[in-house]
């Protein structure tokens, strides 16, 4: 990635200089088609005009393009030397007049890595596609531009296509001689411009909606994929999101949609869920289900698009002018994507998910050493990056979720609306949003916005119960708040305390006051002379942002009766609470794996039982002793084979358990029962062992040593997909042996023939938490290559490199050996880029943390994990 990167400085001394009047881009993509072999990258011809003004005649600036090839260029129709002023990444401009004219002739590559444009050939018909990926910086490798957020400007473009296809961009399109043109766009950051080409299957529906005034707004809708996937594309289900969707925001915002029609892409070998470019919404074709999937994933979908089409006022009408404020963003549109799919779907459920899962990422996040302010530091491009984390999305959205409570949703929401009004097409900073929240709510947004957006790390909130003599009420409830010593800061909190009680066998509250925790210590007077809890939720209905613990009473309650909870989302928060216990080593891993053994067939919320399965693997593979993992991978596939045998025949519980039975499978009867399933020798009645469960059933045994190649070639041969092919790459490369594991890595760490998609696949193959003595010798290989592969591959396949191989599973013997290599790395490498450093760092504290909780079971198996 050398000469790549872009300082916050150099952006903010280029935006004081320039304003960008316009772009003009003419693609030549008629080279996407034809044979693949040949030297060098596959390139297209790009052509842009940028028209901009300088404030100051006479200064120098530059303008971004990464491409293998100049032709020509010229400013103020003045030819330039591309030799002389292009050095591959940047194009040196001189003597700028008061209104410039720049044209740039480039050969730019087609991508095989989800950055700038990415070219697909399908292996099951050999169709070409192609979509482009820019966020934050990657509309360079495609045309010439000022790469920052800052520097908007309308955009139009022209593309000449192979005969046959269909292309798509942010304005609506047509084909005129050959040539698609495309609408002026209103005024967009580069980021957000986008382009999709190709044989692809395009389905069409309209949006039209009559406002108060008189006027009526219509909107074009489109929904495209593959033409292979066309049999599973349920695009009705995604247009009917799309009409609600558009309608809740609608009445919401006062504010009609922006920019005229509104596709959405379901594009191959996507990196990211979904990207809001306006007009052209791109997801994951991995939101389009082959096989039979839980109304979570259908809820997921939903949310994306929700997030996605949030996006359109926070984020491309109104956009951060730099990388520090991608809050304004993306965790307005985190926040906004569940409240639509809570008012406006089907799914009245997903604040659970968001609390059980969504959050479950954020609080991971913000106990890494690379935690930040929500309001994040962003130096560079590659700090940019790494930031699209939890941090910035789940904490953000969490901490807006408190921000209503605090001060209120209908003052919240007219701040939304006045923010876009006066900052439509512009961009804005942190205190653009808070002024007009302080105008519609009366409330003081600086110290809200010190404590909650200035600050990291997360808070612990801990009840304290003093009963009065006969120990049938309360004499006092306190809440006690403590931060790490790393990030002391003490926030306000508005939450919810719930008192539970047994009653008729069930776990029901009784009690509930909503207060203020502020500070060390808070005496909740509200509830002085309750009756007697036996669980005191601190946090119930999830209003706040904060790590919940429990006293001694409530910890000994939900040992016993957690599945008596009857409210979905209280016992969505304690397993949660329960979880992040573990990872804290407060509760111990064995522990966990118990409670979800006895309590998760219990689980209602199929999101939630989905991720108390991942929860569950976690802590066994993680953070349990090396000892016990060979009794707890038994007893989690005894209770999983119990549990799909006793589900409603085709529930999606049913299938859950399958999925989780799959996971955890080891022993030799496992496995068989896994092959007879995939034979259809043994069948289970209502599963329904479509394509994509028999890939999740092909896995374990390959990595198990239960199928060989030979299997996994017929596999594919049933499924000869490019879904398939990255079934059979990850398979291929989970096989137990030494010299499939040098293959994979080779192919991973030593060759960039793989497109990102398949490098992902390898690379989850090959890091087999059941295979830890034959990862053993890759932990110095790991630390002698990140380096060199950060510098020679693209920031994304970097990034999947050093965070997906790090030696996250040593075995037993090994364990402090790599905590003390990776120490040894660090502490050699402290001029190594600021975001490879970050990456080895986050792995490091996982892995530490794991040893930590490993630690607190051989300690002592006694401890209850109760807080004081």
């Amino acid at each position: 990635m050398p000469g790549e990167n872009l300082t916050r400085d150099e952006a903010r001394e280029r935006a004081a200089l320039l304003s960008v009047d316009g772009y003009d881009v003419s693609l030549d993509l008629r080279s996407a088609v034809g044979d693949d072999a040949g030297e060098g990258p596959r390139t297209f011809r790009s052509v842009t005009t940028i028209r901009f003004r300088c404030a100051e005649p006479g200064a120098a600036s530059f303008a971004d393009l990464i491409a293998p090839a100049v032709t020509a260029l010229s400013l103020n129709g003045k030819d330039l030397d591309p030799g002389a002023v292009f050095d591959g990444t940047r194009i040196q401009l001189e003597d700028l007049a008061a209104e410039n004219e720049l044209i740039v002739d480039a050969q730019a590559a087609y991508s095989r890595t989800g950055e700038g444009m990415h070219r697909f050939v399908d292996p099951e018909d050999g169709e070409v596609y192609l979509y482009t990926q820019y966020e934050p910086a990657d509309a360079r490798r495609v045309f010439a531009n000022f790469e920052q957020p800052d520097l908007k400007a309308p955009f139009r473009a022209e593309v000449k296509a192979p005969e046959g296809w269909t292309v798509w961009s942010n304005g609506v399109g047509e084909l005129t001689d050959g040539v698609w043109k495309f609408a002026e766009t209103k005024p967009i950051s580069t980021y957000i411009t986008a382009f999709a080409a190709g044989p692809y299957h395009y389905v069409t529906d309209s949006y039209s909606r009559t406002f108060e005034d008189g006027t009526t707004l219509e909107i074009p809708l489109g929904a495209m994929c593959r033409k292979g996937l066309a049999p599973y594309f349920d695009a009705d289900d995604v247009f009917l999101i799309t009409k609600q969707g558009l309608d809740f925001f609608h009445e919401h915002f006062d504010y009609p949609y922006p920019f005229g029609k509104y596709d959405q892409a379901f594009v191959p070998e996507y990196n990211l869920g979904a990207m809001e470019n306006p007009g052209l919404v791109t997801f994951r074709e991995e939101y389009i289900f082959r096989g039979k999937v839980t109304q979570a994933s259908y809820s997921g979908r939903a949310n994306t698009i929700l997030h996605e089409m949030a996006h359109m006022w926070f984020g491309d009408l109104v956009t951060m002018e730099w990388w520090d404020d991608l809050w304004l963003k993306e965790s307005f549109a985190d926040f906004m994507g569940v409240f639509a799919n809570v008012g406006a779907t089907r799914f009245t459920d997903a604040w659970i998910s968001f609390a059980n899962r969504r959050k479950a990422w954020a609080y991971r996040a913000d106990q890494l050493p690379s935690t930040h302010p929500i309001t994040a530091d962003i130096r560079d491009l590659q700090d940019a990056k790494l930031n699209f984390d939890g941090i910035t999305y789940a904490k953000g959205a969490s901490v807006l979720k408190q921000l209503v409570a605090y001060v209120g949703q209908d003052a919240f929401l007219e701040g939304a609306r006045r923010y876009f009004k006066r900052n439509a097409y512009g961009n804005t900073r942190l205190g653009d949003l808070l002024s007009v929240l302080e105008e519609t709510s009366g409330r003081d947004m600086a110290s809200w916005s010190r404590s909650w957006l200035q600050t990291a790390g997360v808070n612990s909130l801990t009840p304290q119960v003093v009963l009065d003599v006969e120990g049938g009420r309360i004499a006092e409830l306190t809440v006690l708040q403590e931060a790490a010593e790393s990030h002391p800061e003490l926030r306000p909190h508005r939450v919810v305390i719930g008192l539970y009680r047994m009653e008729d066998g069930r776990l029901v509250r009784y009690e509930r006051a909503e207060v203020d925790v502020e500070g060390a210590r808070t005496v909740v007077v509200e509830l002085a002379g309750a009756d007697a809890p036996e669980l005191v939720l601190v946090n119930d209905e999830d209003l706040t942002y904060a790590k919940t613990r429990f006293d001694a009473v409530s910890l000994a309650t939900l040992r016993d009766h957690l599945g008596a909870l009857t409210d979905p989302m209280a016992r969505a928060l304690c397993w949660s609470a329960l979880w992040n216990m573990t990872r804290d080593a407060l509760l111990l891993a064995p522990d966990f794996i118990d409670l979800v053994m006895r309590f998760g067939r219990r689980e209602t919320d199929i999101g939630v039982l989905q991720m108390l399965h991942a929860w569950a693997n976690s802590a066994l593979v993680n953070y349990s002793p090396p000892w016990w993992r060979e009794t707890g991978a038994k007893l989690l596939a005894h209770i999983a084979l119990r549990d799909l045998r006793d589900a409603e025949p085709g529930s999606e519980q049913q299938l859950a358990w399958a999925r989780f039975y799959a996971s955890v499978a080891s022993a030799p009867e496992e496995l068989a029962l896994l092959h007879a399933l995939l034979e259809g020798t043994e069948k289970i009645e209502g599963l329904a062992v479509d394509q994509e469960l028999r890939w999740a059933f092909l896995e374990p045994l390959t990595a198990h040593g239960a199928a060989d190649e030979a299997v996994v070639a017929a596999e594919l041969a049933r499924d000869d997909t490019a879904s398939g092919k990255r079934h059979q790459v990850r398979c291929l490369a989970a096989r137990p042996s030494a010299a499939v594991k040098a293959q994979a890595w080779a192919q991973v760490v030593e060759s960039d023939a793989l497109s990102n998609a398949l490098v992902e696949a390898t690379i989850a193959g090959f890091a087999q938490p059941s295979q830890r003595e034959l990862l053993a010798p890759y932990t110095e290989k790991y630390f002698a290559a990140i380096e060199r592969v950060w510098s020679e591959r693209s920031i994304q396949i970097g990034v999947d490199v050093v965070r997906g191989l790090f030696p996250a599973y040593p075995a037993a013997e090994d364990a402090q050996a790599t905590l003390d290599a990776t120490d040894a790395w660090l502490t050699s490498h402290e001029g190594a880029a600021p975001a490879l450093r970050r990456l080895v760092l986050e792995s490091r504290d996982d892995l530490a943390r794991a040893l930590r909780a490993q630690a607190a079971d051989n300690e002592g198996r006694g401890s209850d994990g109760a807080q004081g």
